[in-house]
C-alpha cells in the first residue's frame, strides 16, 4: 500500500528533479506539439488534479481521528478532469466515485460555481451543510453543475444513464404543453417535475464507472440496451467513461478483458486513451464527446488509469498485490505527468509547481478544519425529510386540474383518442378496460407520459391491458423494449430524471426481482441523496399476485410483495377493482409530477377481466369509468383506505383479491345477521394506518384477510400497525402458506379461499 505520506513524498521527489527549457512558453500555445490543448488549459486541469488529489488525503487525515467517513477517493484517476473539459457544464454527468477531478474541473467552469472543495469535504465529515445529501452520504453531484449523484451500487447508474440520453433526445416530448392548457406558471400543481438545471436539446449524457463494474448485470443491460437502441435506430446521445485501474477492490482485471468487453458491445463506438496523460485523455474525450453530440449515437471512452493508496482507508493492498505493480502505479500517478508536462513546456517551473501543490494543499487543510464543526444530521425526522415528501393538498389539486382540462382546453383531444367514444359514455368496465381508459387519459393530459414494456405496444400487453394505445399515440410514446427488467426501469429512471412522466411495465411480478436494485439503491434514494433537487417521477406497473386460472406456477403467480413494501419512501398501491383502478392512477400521476413520487401499481392478474362478484352473470365487480366531473370526488389519496358497508361485528381488513372474497364472505356472513365492513386497503405503501385503527375499533374484532405468504406478508404490517396503535379486541390472520406456488390446483392448497375467509370470520365471532 501506499500512503499519503508515500505519495506525496514521491510527487515532491519527481517534481523537484524536473528540468525546466531555457524560456518560458506561451500559455496559450499547444502544451505538445500538435495537440490542441494549451498550456493555460492544462494549468486549470492540473488544478483540479491537485484539489482532487489533496481532498483525498484530507479524507485520510479526517479519517485517522474519527471525523471523516469516506475515504474511496480519486488518486490516480485524475485524468478525467480532461473529460469535463471535453463536454460542457450543461451535459448530465453521473459520476463513478472516483470522479472527483472532473467534479472539480467543472466546477471551475461556471462562473461563480460551488465551491468543490468544501463541497466533497462536507460530504466526508458527513455535515448536514453538504449541497447535495445533506450529510446523508458522501456522493458526487450537484444541481448547478448538472451533476446527478448516484449511490455507490456497482453500475446501478449505467441503465440510469441511457434512460436519460433517450429523454434527452425526446426534444418534442420535453417541450410540449398540455393539450389546450396555456403556459404553466410556475409552482402550479399541475407542473411537471423536471430537471433542476434543464437540459439543451444538443446536449449528451456523461457515465463515468470503474473496469470492475463491466461485469456487473447492471452495466451489461446498460450496453446491450444502447447498443439494442441503436441498432434499432432509437438514438441515444450517451457517452460511457470506463476509468479502467485493472482493479476491483483486491480482485484483478484479466489482461485485455475490459478492452474486449467495451470493444464488442454492438452499436457502441469505442474510443481509448492513456488516462494518466492529460493531452492524450483530453484528445480521446473531446474526439468521443463530439462524435456523440454530432451523431446522437452512443460512445464509451476507456481510459487507462492507476489506483493510488488502495481501495480504500486501511486496504492493504500488499497483502493481494506484488510490491512491484505498486511501483509501477505510483510510477505512472498523473499529477506527475501533468506537473512534468507543465514544467518541460515552459508554462510553469517546478519550484511554482510545488508552491502551488502546498497552496492547494493548505487551502483543502483549512477549509477541512473548518467543516468539522459544522452541524450534523440530529434527528430522523431531519434525515427522512426529503425522502418521500407527501403533499395530500396539492396532489388532489393537481387531478382536480387535469380534471378541469379534460373537460375544457383538452375536450377535444380526449375525445379523439377515444375515437369520439369516451369510457364514460360506455358500459361498465372491467379492471383491465379502466386501466386502460385511465392511461389513455393520462397520455393526453400530459405530453412527457411515455409507456413502455415488454410486449405493450404491438400486442397491446400479455392481457390487453395497453391495447391500442400504440395506435392512438404512436411509437414515440408507446413503444416495446427489450426483454430486461434492469433495462426497463433503468430508462424510466433517466427519462423521469429528463422530464418526462414514463410508465414503465414489468410483465409480471415475479420479473422485477432481477431489477429490483433500479427501484431499491436508484429510484428510491434520488430525493433522499439529492434533497429534493433532484427526482425521478415515474408510475410503475406490474401484473402480479395469485388466482390464474390455468396458468400458473410461482414465476406467473407471484404472491409476494414484500420487496416493494420494503423500500422507503416508495408508493404501492393495489387497485382490486374497476372503482379503485382509475381514480389510484390518476392520484399516482399527480404525485409523481407534483411530488416527484416513484409509485408501483401491482394489478391483480386474476381480476383484470373479472366481471362478476356474488353471482354469476351479475356483473357486479364491474364499474362504470367516471367522466372528468368525478375525478376530483373519487380522488383515492396515498395512504387511505376504501371501506365497504358499516357492519358492527367484524372489521375485515384486506387488499387485492381478498376484497373480492371478503365481500363474497360478507354477504354470506350478512344472511345469518352479522355485520361486516370490509376495509380494502388500496395502498399497501404507505398504509393507512389511521384506517385501519378506525374501523377496527370499531367492532373489536378484526380478520385480517392477507394473500400474500405469512412470513414478511402485508398482515405483518397490519399487525404491526393495530399492536403500535393500542388496538384494545381481537385479531386473527388468514394468510398464504410461506411457499412458492405450484401448477394447477395444487396452488389452492396454498392461498387464501372463501372459505378460510368464513372459517376465520366465525372463529372472531366466537370470541
Amino acid at each position: 500500500m501506499t500512503t499519503p505520506q508515500e505519495l506525496d513524498e514521491h510527487f515532491r521527489a519527481s517534481v523537484s528533479a524536473l528540468a525546466a527549457p531555457s524560456e518560458s512558453a506561451d500559455p496559450t500555445a499547444s502544451i505538445r506539439e500538435g495537440a490542441a490543448l494549451t498550456g493555460a488549459a492544462a494549468l486549470e486541469l492540473f488544478d483540479a488534479q491537485l484539489a482532487s488529489r489533496h481532498l483525498d488525503l484530507a479524507a485520510r487525515w479526517l479519517r485517522s481521528f474519527n471525523e471523516g467517513f469516506y475515504t474511496i477517493g480519486s488518486s490516480g484517476h485524475e485524468g478525467n478532469a480532461a473529460v469535463a473539459a471535453a463536454v460542457t457544464p450543461t451535459d448530465p454527468a453521473l459520476l463513478h466515485y472516483r470522479s472527483g477531478a472532473f467534479y472539480c474541473a467543472r466546477a471551475a467552469q461556471v462562473p461563480n460555481g460551488p465551491d468543490a472543495i468544501r463541497d466533497v469535504l462536507r460530504g466526508i465529515v458527513a455535515s448536514a451543510d453538504e449541497p447535495i445529501a445533506g450529510g446523508r452520504h458522501k456522493v458526487i453531484g450537484h444541481p448547478d453543475l448538472a451533476v446527478i449523484p448516484t449511490t455507490s451500487t456497482i453500475a446501478s447508474h449505467l441503465p440510469r444513464a441511457v434512460g436519460l440520453a433517450y429523454a434527452i433526445e425526446q426534444r418534442d416530448l420535453r417541450h410540449a404543453r398540455r393539450p389546450g392548457v396555456g403556459p404553466i406558471p410556475p409552482g402550479a400543481a399541475t407542473q411537471r417535475v423536471a430537471a433542476p438545471t434543464g437540459y439543451p436539446d444538443d446536449a449528451i449524457v456523461v457515465c463515468s464507472f470503474g473496469d470492475a463494474s463491466v461485469n456487473h448485470a447492471s452495466a451489461q443491460a446498460a450496453f446491450n440496451t444502447a447498443g439494442w437502441a441503436e441498432h434499432s435506430d432509437y438514438r441515444l446521445p450517451l457517452l460511457f467513461v470506463c476509468e479502467d485501474n485493472g482493479l476491483g477492490i483486491s480482485v484483478r482485471s484479466p489482461e485485455g478483458w475490459v478492452e474486449s468487453v467495451l470493444r464488442s458491445r454492438p452499436g457502441i463506438r469505442y474510443f481509448s486513451a492513456d488516462g494518466c496523460d492529460i493531452v492524450a485523455a483530453y484528445e480521446a474525450a473531446v474526439a468521443a464527446a463530439a462524435w456523440v453530440r454530432a451523431e446522437r449515437r452512443p460512445a464509451v471512452l476507456h481510459l487507462s488509469v492507476v489506483r493510488l493508496m488502495g481501495h480504500a482507508g486501511a486496504d492493504a493492498e500488499v497483502a493481494y498485490r506484488p510490491a512491484a505493480q505498486i511501483t509501477a502505479d505510483v510510477d505512472r500517478d498523473p499529477l506527475v505527468a501533468t506537473a512534468s508536462l507543465l514544467v518541460h513546456a515552459g508554462v510553469i517551473s517546478a519550484t511554482d509547481v510545488l508552491a502551488r501543490y502546498d497552496e492547494v494543499g493548505w487551502r483543502v487543510r483549512r477549509v477541512a478544519e473548518e467543516v468539522i464543526a459544522e452541524p450534523k444530521l440530529a434527528t430522523a425526522a431531519e434525515i427522512v425529510a426529503p425522502l418521500a415528501p407527501r403533499k395530500p393538498v396539492r396532489v388532489a389539486r393537481a387531478v382536480g386540474d387535469v380534471a378541469a382540462a379534460a373537460t375544457g382546453p383538452a375536450l377535444g383531444a380526449r375525445s379523439q383518442a377515444f375515437g369520439g367514444k369516451l369510457p364514460e359514455d360506455g358500459g361498465p368496465l372491467t379492471l383491465a378496460q379502466t386501466i386502460n381508459a385511465a392511461l389513455t387519459d393520462a397520455l393526453v393530459a400530459n405530453p412527457g407520459v411515455v409507456i413502455f414494456g415488454e410486449d405493450v405496444a404491438a400486442k397491446g400487453g400479455v392481457y390487453g391491458v395497453t391495447k391500442g394505445l400504440r395506435g392512438r399515440f404512436g411509437r414515440t410514446r408507446v413503444f416495446d423494449t427489450l426483454l430486461d427488467e434492469t433495462s426497463i426501469l433503468g430508462l424510466a429512471l433517466g427519462a423521469g430524471s429528463g422530464g418526462l412522466l414514463p410508465v414503465p411495465e414489468i410483465q409480471y411480478l415475479a420479473y422485477l426481482h432481477n431489477a429490483e436494485d433500479q427501484l431499491r439503491g436508484e429510484a428510491a434514494t434520488m430525493q433522499f441523496f439529492s434533497q429534493g433537487a433532484y427526482k425521478n417521477p415515474m408510475v410503475v406497473r406490474v401484473a402480479g399476485l395469485a388466482y390464474q386460472q390455468g396458468f400458473g406456477g410461482h414465476f406467473h403467480n407471484d404472491n409476494s410483495v414484500a420487496v416493494l413494501r420494503d423500500i422507503p419512501g416508495l408508493v404501492v398501491g393495489v387497485p382490486a377493482s374497476a372503482a379503485e383502478a382509475a381514480p389510484m392512477l390518476r392520484t399516482c400521476f399527480a404525485a409523481a409530477e407534483s411530488e416527484g413520487a416513484v409509485c408501483v401499481m401491482v394489478e391483480p392478474i386474476a381480476l383484470y377481466h373479472t366481471r362478476d362478484l356474488y353471482a354469476e352473470g351479475d356483473n357486479a365487480w364491474l364499474h362504470p369509468y367516471g367522466p372528468p366531473g368525478d375525478w376530483a370526488r373519487d380522488h383515492a389519496p396515498i395512504g387511505r383506505a376504501r371501506v365497504y358497508h358499516a357492519g358492527e361485528h367484524l372489521t375485515i381488513l384486506t387488499f387485492g383479491n381478498g376484497v373480492r372474497m371478503s365481500l363474497r364472505a360478507a354477504a354470506r356472513l350478512a344472511a345469518e345477521g352479522v355485520g361486516v365492513r370490509v376495509v380494502d386497503l388500496r395502498w399497501l405503501a404507505p398504509l393507512p394506518v389511521a384506517d385501519i385503527v378506525r374501523e377496527s375499533a370499531a367492532t373489536g374484532r378484526v380478520l385480517i384477510v392477507d394473500e400474500t405468504r405469512r412470513s414478511g406478508g402485508v398482515g405483518e404490517g397490519v399487525l404491526a400497525a393495530l399492536v403500535d396503535a393500542g388496538y384494545q379486541g381481537s385479531a386473527r390472520r388468514v394468510s398464504a402458506v410461506d411457499s412458492f406456488i405450484p401448477l394447477g390446483a395444487a396452488a389452492q392448497h396454498l392461498l387464501v379461499s372463501e372459505e378460510a375467509v368464513m372459517a376465520g370470520a366465525r372463529d372472531l365471532l366466537r370470541r
